[in-house]
């Protein structure tokens, strides 16, 4: 039998079209596996994934890293919340607010945080659809968490997130460049 090809994706992450390209070019399976954000890297490290798709920034060293594409940050916050007459916001008009999930980067530095326990994004998400504070996330991930009650709205002073594939420096066999060039968008019969 032959053994999967291991990729692990990041919530947000959406590999559903590699994967069936991948699917269409090759005999062995492909196992798409869900990684959280905190051990997306050590995944690969570890030898639990051929590859993963990644939130970046990680750590380059020993690794191959393309960046794929970048993900525009959001707040999300109750629909009652004034955000949600606004097409999109800055930092400034959120500094007074209650970030549910903090250590985002550019967050206003003199905004008065809580301390929240750690919390997945589904249920920051939940929290700020109860009218508690409001939680910055990239797009991919409130389109996912989806919910009525709220509203994502564009942080436009933010950097956007940047998905990325990376797998060891010394993982570079014919199967992980195959997946480098479904990735890429290479046809079957291109080469590097």
């Amino acid at each position: 039998m032959v053994e999967p090809f291991r990729v692990g994706f990041v919530t947000g992450a959406t590999p559903d079209k590699w994967a069936r390209a991948w699917r269409g070019r090759r005999r062995e399976p492909l196992e798409l596996v869900p990684v959280l954000e905190a051990e997306q890297e050590l995944g690969v490290r570890e030898g639990d994934f051929d590859m993963a798709l990644v939130r970046l920034p990680v750590d380059r060293s020993g690794l191959h890293c393309i960046p794929l594409y970048a993900e525009v940050p959001v707040v999300v916050a109750s629909s009652e919340h004034f955000i949600a007459a606004a097409d999109e916001v800055t930092l400034a008009d959120l500094a007074d607010e209650q970030l549910v999930r903090p250590h985002i980067s550019g967050w206003h530095p003199d905004a008065e945080q809580l301390d929240w326990p750690p919390m997945s994004e589904k249920d920051a998400i939940e929290t700020v659809a109860a009218g508690t504070g409001v939680v910055i996330v990239p797009m991919s991930i409130a389109r996912l968490h989806q919910r009525k009650d709220v509203v994502p709205r564009p942080v436009s002073d933010l950097d956007p997130t940047q998905i990325g594939l990376i797998w060891l420096l010394d993982r570079d066999a014919e199967d992980t460049q195959a997946f480098v060039g479904v990735v890429r968008g290479r046809s079957v019969n291109s080469s590097r």
